[in-house]
């Protein structure tokens, strides 16, 4: 079973250099909110990875955490794009 989580874990490693690549060739700000929401789902699905392939309780903690400072800070983003009229 180990073997198909360290596929997994790789693929989302792919993915998470595609998404910051996203981000950092991103030229408008509504572009690297996207791109960095992108970018946290990867981290988050990489922790629940982390969590069965270790089978530790600690990474469910930092998905949650992970997953409601990204919340918030994407909230606060769009807040600030709406303001700003872009």
């Amino acid at each position: 079973m180990h073997t198909v989580e360290l596929i997994a874990l790789a693929m989302i490693g792919l993915a998470a250099l595609i998404s910051s690549a996203w981000v950092l060739r991103a030229r408008s700000l509504v572009d690297r909110a996207v791109g960095l929401d992108a970018t946290v789902a990867v981290l988050v699905n990489g922790l629940a990875v982390s969590a069965a392939l270790l089978n530790d309780d600690v990474f469910l903690e930092l998905i949650l955490l992970t997953v409601v400072l990204s919340f918030l800070g994407t909230v606060a983003v769009s807040r600030y794009i709406q303001r700003r009229g872009e």
